[in-house]
């Protein structure tokens, strides 16, 4: 029950409806999910590590399912997938724990931030020529190298995805499409294998994960509608500008605690 309390149905709720678009765009899911409540002053602290990690993947599932369900998808070609998903999984076995013991404060998440933001910055200076079926095994494997490094806290799968690709000379609109066909296998094999956690929720804890589930399978799938509707150029620089700004507002929050 003090699991429930210190994170209710509303605020899960909230938090899924973010995921959705913090999930789609290259600004970090996670960092969202952690930050937000930081700021706020809600007791997402209160939570412990098994219990945020079930939340987490319940928002992951709520995504997974309506990208699944809703988003139409080009052609994809396996060995391309196969060869980008292998450095983020064989990364996730090894480091994962390490990195959730170690880092994952807001400090920490700020300083993703701001470097995925540089780096994004910085990649999208270049000219991009090559289209989405030019993809090969050496770009498969610099996005899948990318993807691994998400697992840093703020780093954005999406966001180094879209980074690596415009690096290898991709084109916005085909950097933004490469990311998304290799990212969404990493994401069902994330919640395939730890959906089990799910099942380890009190009574009470379940609502809060339905709740945060349901809130990123709404905002998922209308973000999905909205970016069929209204296609742009694909740009990182708004991106990058709204990672530097959330991290700004993280040293300040910490600067203003420490003053106290």
């Amino acid at each position: 029950m003090a699991q429930a309390r210190a994170l209710g149905s509303g605020r899960a709720l909230a938090l899924g409806l973010l995921h959705g678009p913090a999930e789609r765009w290259p600004v970090s899911s996670s960092a969202h999910t952690t930050l937000v409540p930081w700021l706020l002053g809600w007791p997402y602290d209160a939570l412990d590590p098994a219990a945020r990690k079930r939340f987490e993947v319940a928002l992951h599932a709520g995504a997974v399912a309506a990208a699944l369900a809703f988003e139409r998808r080009g052609p994809r070609r396996a060995g391309v997938v196969a060869l980008a998903c292998a450095p983020p999984a064989l990364a996730g076995a090894l480091l994962e724990r390490p990195i959730e013991r170690r880092l994952g404060t807001p400090a920490t998440i700020a300083a993703g931030l701001a470097g995925g933001a540089a780096a994004m910055a910085l990649a999208d200076r270049r000219a991009g020529l090559r289209r989405r079926g030019d993809a090969g095994p050496a770009d498969a494997l610099a996005l899948g190298a990318a993807q691994a490094l998400a697992l840093f806290p703020g780093v954005s799968r999406s966001g180094a995805a879209r980074a690596a690709a415009r690096w290898r000379g991709f084109g916005r609109r085909d950097a933004a499409a490469l990311a998304e066909e290799v990212g969404l296998p990493i994401t069902v094999g994330a919640v395939a294998l730890k959906g089990r956690e799910a099942l380890r929720a009190g009574a009470g804890e379940r609502a809060a994960l339905a709740a945060g589930a349901a809130g990123a399978f709404a905002s998922t799938a209308l973000c999905g509608a909205i970016a069929r509707r209204r296609p742009g150029a694909g740009s990182l620089l708004p991106f990058a500008a709204y990672r530097v700004a959330l991290a700004g507002a993280v040293v300040g929050r910490l600067r203003q605690n420490a003053r106290r």
